[in-house]
């Protein structure tokens, strides 16, 4: 039906301003006695064979939302209701930000893909805290992090590091986000060195903290062999958590979309089906080339089982899921974990 129907409609308007109603229409829907069963009955797979054990968590299932849906966690308890294993929150700036100006989101429908250059618009931390502490429970929340647009670079590793303080009590994981290509004065957030600095600061942080709390790195499918290499040693040199591989693309080859039509769109980070070859062999390379010595979760142009069980056979410990929620409906999350029992 979701196919059939609802998309059809919803394509027919702006993807940012049919985003926002659909967070309304599902709140709203949440609201009505019994709906929130159906959407549990309806998508939810509930088998312990499907729990994956990973950096202290007990996820009730590999199947995640990336972040970037639900960027202030106003609607987490909602989505708990279809399928998910995890919902990752964020990206979260220390203050508020409206991000680059719009138009920013735009649908490549031939490829099955988006492009965007939404640019860490957020309503801020303080507000984050406060949707956080309405969890009830429901899923395992991870808290993606990074820094305010306008911040100084010696300031950067200062912004995430208030964000970590503020979220710490509320998330059971954090991402560091380096890689959006979608955020001015990246440079720096590219740089080996200054990565370490950043993800020793929130490790001494974390041990401050009663419970410590994993911490992960979100890299770019744009990375070539010598530079995941250099990722391979960074997470040897900090023990940091694991890795999620990988962010938007800022690539357009192999792109049905025509030139005039890439040129109207102009700058953006690609998602989905485009960049699903591209997100895999990362993964692959990641796990091959380090034994296998760390976590990975794979997102990336998972539109079907297929997808997401290939990025799991690359070396993916868990799969997350955005774009492809968007062109197929919540129903792929439970066709994906019931390909994942299958596969078993």
């Amino acid at each position: 039906m979701y196919k059939l129907i609802i998309r059809p409609i919803f394509f027919l308007f702006d993807p940012e301003k049919i985003h926002y109603f659909t967070f309304s229409l599902v709140k709203f829907l949440s609201k009505i006695p019994l709906v929130p069963n159906i959407f549990r009955s309806l998508y939810q797979v509930n088998d312990k064979k499907l729990e994956r054990n990973l950096f202290g968590l007990t996820f009730k299932n590999p199947v995640g939302l990336a972040a970037g849906f639900d960027k202030n966690a106003v609607l987490y308890n909602e989505l708990a209701n279809f399928g998910f294993g995890f919902i990752e929150i964020g990206t979260v700036t220390p203050k508020g930000q409206v991000g680059n100006p719009k138009k920013r989101l735009f649908r490549l429908k031939d490829d099955q893909g988006i492009i965007n250059r939404m640019g860490f618009n957020n309503e801020g931390l303080a507000i984050a805290i406060e949707q956080l502490k309405k969890n009830k429970g429901k899923v395992i929340i991870g808290g993606n992090i990074g820094k305010n647009t306008q911040t100084a670079p010696e300031n950067y590793t200062a912004d995430y590091l208030e964000c970590f303080k503020g979220l710490h009590p509320y998330v059971d994981y954090f991402v560091l986000n380096v890689s959006c290509p979608n955020v001015g004065s990246h440079a720096k957030l590219n740089d080996k060195d200054y990565l370490v600095e950043l993800i020793t600061e929130c490790q001494k942080l974390n041990k401050l903290e009663e419970k410590q709390k994993p911490i992960l790195l979100k890299i770019a499918p744009d990375l070539n062999n010598v530079q995941l290499d250099e990722i391979i040693e960074l997470v040897a040199e900090t023990n940091i958590d694991g890795v999620i591989a990988s962010n938007t693309s800022t690539t357009r080859d192999n792109l049905k979309a025509s030139p005039e039509r890439l040129k109207e769109i102009g700058n953006g980070g690609v998602s989905g089906q485009p960049i699903k070859n591209q997100s895999t062999q990362v993964i692959k390379y990641l796990a091959d080339n380090s034994n296998k010595s760390f976590p990975i979760i794979g997102v990336g142009g998972i539109h079907s089982e297929q997808d997401a069980l290939d990025k799991l056979e690359a070396g993916a410990d868990l799969v997350q899921i955005y774009t492809g929620f968007i062109y197929e409906g919540p129903s792929l999350v439970k066709r994906i974990n019931k390909a994942i029992l299958k596969d078993l």
